[in-house]
């Protein structure tokens, strides 16, 4: 069992980076799409 050993630093972690950059793009486009309809709620009620 302990025949494989791992070099901490060498695993290829390129999907893991692609996956939360994407995750962070999207996180923060919906964010921006909620202030502008909070921000056009507010206007159209006010």
């Amino acid at each position: 069992m302990a025949e494989q050993h791992h070099e901490p630093g060498t695993m290829d972690i390129t999907a893991q980076q692609r996956v939360f950059h994407g995750f962070v793009k999207m996180i923060t486009r919906a964010s921006i799409v909620i202030v502008v309809l909070l921000i056009l709620l507010a206007l159209v009620n006010a």
